[in-house]
């Protein structure tokens, strides 16, 4: 039996140039005709943003080059971590499964192959919680024959999800506090990354936003895994001055796959590799951070 493709959920704000070419490559992915698209266009914090959005929305009404195009235009401003649980949400509910795309994801024109094919090869697999098209770039991953790789920390740049996965997390973190005070849970939860409790913190004291630090801390409590590229199916370009959550930084830009290859070999999860989980941890380690900022003001003075 042929799987059916996953419905494609792209989130939309104010940024028209990034949303221009975050569909224009996914338009060039070898199975966009065959895909449902759904985008979900959040609405104007203010009437300075008001213009923006409407721009958006303009173009967006004229996209093509998918086998269905929905859009669903919200009155309020949402803010991105709502818009994606509700959205992903509304459509999950429906297919079991979703990928997921922001308005500043170049895709190679494989990427919906790879993601279609990871979802369905694991999709009974719930050690498995979900599955990202992007991966940064590790150095042990240059000497890799494989198309994956196992993490504990997922990725909010393309990505793929369960229904069973996605509706079992707490979005409210009911278990937070009893968390915070087991100091052996918090030093376990750092393996995806020393900045992880800290992230998890700051959205609980209302300093960010994050859907995605949530989703990693259910990753965490119930030791599930993220499945990676060894060649990243995408780059951010949300680095502008509208990015909501990436400005300034050079640290996630990664090799891309330009192979055009449309077959993955997948396998069942066994074990880690305890190599690539020391160096994801070091990507994300305070050191690797103060290093990657101060190599960012020596260029900029230059």
């Amino acid at each position: 039996m042929v799987e059916k493709l996953a419905p494609i959920c792209l989130f939309t704000y104010n940024r028209l140039n990034e949303t221009k070419q975050t569909v224009q490559a996914l338009k060039k992915n070898f199975l966009a005709s065959k895909s449902e698209l759904f985008i979900f266009s959040d609405g104007p914090k203010n009437h300075h943003t008001d213009g923006k959005v409407k721009l958006v929305r303009d173009y967006i009404k004229t996209i093509d080059g998918f086998k269905t195009i929905t859009i669903f235009e919200s009155k309020t401003n949402k803010g991105l971590a709502n818009s994606i649980i509700n959205g992903v949400t509304k459509v999950v509910n429906e297919y079991k499964k979703v990928i997921v795309l922001e308005d500043d994801l170049l895709t190679t024109p494989n990427f919906l192959d790879f993601m279609n094919q990871s979802l369905n090869f694991y999709q009974k697999n719930k050690k498995i919680i979900s599955i990202s098209g992007y991966t940064i770039n590790l150095p042990s991953l240059k000497n890799s024959s494989k198309d994956f790789y196992f993490g504990y920390r997922a990725s909010s740049w393309g990505w793929g999800v369960w229904k069973d996965r996605w509706i079992s997390i707490d979005w409210d973190l009911n278990d937070y506090h009893d968390f915070i005070k087991d100091k052996k849970a918090v030093r376990d939860f750092k393996k995806g990354g020393s900045d992880m409790p800290r992230m998890l913190r700051k959205h609980i004291e209302g300093e960010i936003d994050s859907w995605a630090i949530r989703f990693c801390y259910h990753q965490f409590k119930n030791n599930m895994v993220t499945l990676f590229p060894t060649i990243s199916k995408l780059k951010s370009i949300g680095y502008s001055k509208e990015a909501t959550h990436t400005t300034g930084t050079k640290r996630f830009i990664t090799p891309i796959d330009k192979s055009l290859k449309k077959e993955f070999y997948f396998e069942n999860f066994n074990m880690l590799d305890q190599q690539l989980v020391k160096e994801f941890a070091y990507f994300f380690s305070i050191k690797n951070r103060i290093i990657n900022q101060f190599w960012q003001r020596f260029n900029f003075e230059k």
